[in-house]
Formats: C-alpha cells, sequence, structure tokens
C-alpha cells in the first residue's frame, strides 16, 4: 500500500526526472560546487554544520566572496552551527575555530558575506544545526557533508556522502524561505563575521525561544499536481522528540515497506522505535539491507599506532551495537532477510545516511537515524514519491556504486569483540560499560 495512503496526504513539487542528478563522489561534489557558485547570477545559500578553515573550505569561501566582489547584488548567505564555529576540533587546543576566519575574510574584502552562527540549544552537546542544503540560483544541492578538506577530497582522504541536484524553483524558494524566515530572522541567530559576538550566555532567552520556534517550523510548500511523467518532492524538517514529522516519516516508510528497504548509517545506534520497525519489516517479508561504515572507516577513528584519545572510543562502542543487533538476527542474515553491509575503503571515511523503500520512495536527509538525531539536533530531509520509477536507474547505479567497496556480514563472528580490541580501548570500554555510560553517551553522540 502507497506510503501516503497511511501516513496521510503531503503537499509535494513537481519535478521533472531529467532535472534531477545524482553526483558520483566527494571530488566531483567539490568540483560542480566551485563551478556552480562561479556561474550563480541570483543568489547562494549554503547550510552545513560547519565551514572548516582548511585548504578546501577557504577554496570554497574565497570562491564565495570572489563572486561577491565580482556581483555585489549577488545574494550570498552561509548557515552554520553556532558552538561548532567558534571551538576547536575535538581534543585540539582551544582556539577561536572557524570564526575567526570568517571575520578575517571579512576585514579583507570590500564586500562582505553573512555567515550566520545558528544556535540549536544553548550548548553543543545539546543539540546543533544538522540541516542540509545548498541552494544556487534554481538548484538545490542536497548532501550530508560539511565543508573541508576530507568532505570534499581536497587532499588524499575523503569522507564519503551523498550528493544529489535538483533543479525546482518552487523547492529552491521554500528552502531559502525556510531558512531566511526561520533561522536568521530570529534574534537568537547572529553573523559570526561581526564583531563583536555577543555570548551564548547573552542569547539564552533567545536560544530558548528559538528552539521551540524550530518545534513549530516547517517548509512552506504549494502543493503542485504531480504528472505521470514527474516525481513528488517534499522538504521535511523536525526537532526534538515530539511531533517530529521527519522522524515520523522515517518510521512510516519503514512501517509501509512491502518489499525491500535499503536503510545507510554511519553511526550504527538505533532508535528502539527504528530497531522495532525493522525487525517488524523483516518479519513481513520485506528485504531489509544495512549499509553502515566500518569502525576503522568511522570519523572518529583514531589507527592503534597513534596517540590514544578518549573520543576513539566511539567507534567500538557503534561496533559493540552492531555485533549485537547482527546476533540478535542471526537468522535473518543466514536466510538472506536482513542483510547488513560493512563499507570500508582504504583509510576513507563513510558519512552516508537515507532510507530507499521499495525502489519507489526515497529519503534524502542528514539525519543519522539515532538518538541524537531523534531527539536534539535540528534535521531536515527531501521525500521522494516515484511511483513509477523513474529515477531507479539513477539510484540503482548511486548504490552500485557503494556497494563496490562493502563487505556482507554472513555471521555476527565476523565483527570483532571487546576482547580484540586494542588494550586501551579495552579499558576505556569496560569502564564505559561498567558505570553504564555508554547509555548517555548514545544518546548524546
Amino acid at each position: 500500500m502507497p506510503f501516503r495512503k497511511l501516513l496521510g496526504p503531503l503537499p509535494t513539487f513537481a519535478i521533472d526526472p531529467e532535472q534531477f542528478h545524482v553526483l558520483s563522489s566527494a571530488r566531483r561534489f567539490r568540483e560542480y560546487l566551485l563551478e556552480a557558485i562561479e556561474k550563480a547570477t541570483r543568489r547562494i545559500y549554503l547550510v552545513a554544520l560547519y565551514l572548516e578553515d582548511d585548504d578546501a573550505g577557504r577554496e570554497i569561501l574565497t570562491a564565495l566572496y570572489e563572486a561577491k566582489q565580482r556581483t555585489p547584488a549577488l545574494d550570498i548567505t552561509i548557515c552554520v552551527d553556532w558552538h561548532r564555529a567558534q571551538r576547536g576540533l575535538i581534543g585540539a587546543d582551544n582556539t577561536q575555530g572557524n570564526a575567526a576566519m570568517y571575520q578575517e575574510y571579512a576585514e579583507k574584502y570590500q564586500h562582505a558575506i553573512a555567515i550566520y552562527g545558528v544556535p540549536v540549544r544553548k550548548r553543543e552537546v545539546f543539540g546543533v544545526l544538522h540541516l542540509k542544503g545548498f541552494i544556487i540560483d534554481d538548484t538545490v544541492i542536497y548532501s550530508g557533508a560539511s565543508l573541508n578538506n576530507i568532505y570534499l577530497h581536497y587532499q588524499d582522504r575523503y569522507r564519503l556522502d551523498r550528493y544529489h541536484l535538483m533543479k525546482n524553483k518552487a523547492l529552491a524558494d521554500s528552502m531559502v524561505g525556510f531558512i531566511r524566515e526561520q533561522m536568521i530572522a530570529h534574534p537568537a541567530v547572529n553573523n559570526l563575521s561581526q564583531l563583536p559576538l555577543p555570548t551564548t550566555k547573552e542569547l539564552k532567552t533567545d536560544i530558548r525561544r528559538f528552539r521551540v520556534a524550530l518545534g513549530k517550523s516547517s517548509y512552506h510548500v504549494e502543493h503542485q499536481p504531480v504528472a505521470d511523467h514527474q516525481v513528488a518532492v517534499t522538504p521535511l524538517t523536525g526537532v526534538g522528540r515530539r511531533h517530529n514529522v521527519l522522524n515520523q516519516q522515517i518510521v512510516g516508510l519503514l512501517n509501509t515497506a512491502s518489499e525491500e528497504i535499503l536503510l545507510c548509517t554511519p553511526y550504527f545506534n538505533f532508535p528502539r522505535v527504528v530497531v522495532k520497525a525493522v525487525k517488524s519489516a523483516i518479519k513481513r517479508g520485506v528485504k531489509v539491507h544495512i549499509i553502515v561504515g566500518d569502525k576503522t572507516a568511522n570519523d572518529f577513528y583514531i589507527a592503534p599506532d597513534r596517540p590514544f584519545k578518549a573520543i576513539g572510543g566511539l567507534p567500538y562502542l557503534y561496533e559493540i551495537n552492531l555485533r549485537k543487533f547482527a546476533k540478535s538476527n542471526e537468522t535473518h542474515i543466514a536466510s538472506g532477510d536482513l542483510s547488513i553491509h560493512l563499507w570500508k575503503h582504504d583509510t576513507n571515511s563513510y558519512h552516508l545516511k537515507g532510507l530507499w523503500v521499495d525502489r519507489r520512495t526515497m529519503l534524502l536527509t542528514g539525519n543519522n537515524i539515532n538518538p541524537r538525531a531523534w531527539t536534539l539536533d535540528l534535521e531536515n530531509g527531501l521525500l521522494i514519491d516515484d511511483p513509477h520509477k523513474h529515477l531507479e536507474a539513477k539510484f540503482t547505479a548511486e548504490f552500485d556504486s557503494i556497494f563496490q567497496h562493502t563487505q556482507r556480514i554472513t555471521s555476527y563472528r565476523q565483527l570483532e569483540k571487546l576482547l580484540n580490541y586494542p588494550i586501551k580501548i579495552q579499558r576505556l570500554l569496560k569502564k564505559v560499560l561498567r558505570t553504564r555510560a555508554d547509555r548517555l553517551l548514545k544518546r548524546i553522540l
């Protein structure tokens, strides 16, 4: 049964399949983004967790500033997480963070660009801007990637994500409208390029009100009838545990699947409701494929020959979760009803998210489908309904490329257990598990 009948009607944008494209790699994503910035004529809106002060980040910011100097009327707006922009990398020395770079560029050029810091909560650990989507003129570029060396494959390593392009003015207008009206218009949101900046403490009341407002916000969609030769696209947003439309759609897709589910997540840490829905789907006879990164492809992974940091225990904690899940579903793995695919390619890392149900319905999202995404961060997604399967060949090619670097798990025993881990990791995780701190970590990381 079509999922829309069960979840209620959704307003949609009608998009022609020939205006939908999939980019094949992180490097191609970077090349396309730079080309699009150079050719932009009206507007550029970039929303990401962060725009990093590194070679790739500076390349993107320089391209944006050069475009602004050539055409001062060009509307350029960037949104990043308020907290993430004002700190260094995890484990690094205290710095002013990426905001120092934004201020440096604003001083250097005649025509400045507003780079807004969006504070979803008063503390980063309790919620960040995890909204995705770049809009350049009338094209929406949707990816879970942030902007730095590894996400853009600037040097030797890359962090694989998904990269989709949709040219549609109404969809682009809707996403820009949300950014302008629901985010940057709020007093909690400030331009990081301009000094002096208010402190988070000074913004405390505004941030609290902003969080409440975000919980009631949504994309404005003027429903367009979808012809047989088109696909339907609905932008969704969600924040917090209650009345989260994006979460509801994820569970709804899992619960209404009748043939096949492909589910991508970089961090294996499903909310209970998702685990329940996956198991229910398997019992209904749905073939479930879960594509997850190997622990060595996790962005928190630290090789044993490098200096130890506690954050390096996270990939092992995720593998413990995965091994436990695989063990409890061993019979389904053996029968082929459940397939777990581990992605690993040299020293590169994995950051894929999303759902493809019955080869008809695709959810493009930055949502990691974990407790943090479920309850803390501001998330969004693009729900694509394609009953005539106009996009099937494009999505099949995308997943064929992803599967090239995966290994299918035929038994939970293929996954390492605690006793096989490096000694320092063993000691850390034994302490975490003994104190039940893993329950807290699973919720906030």
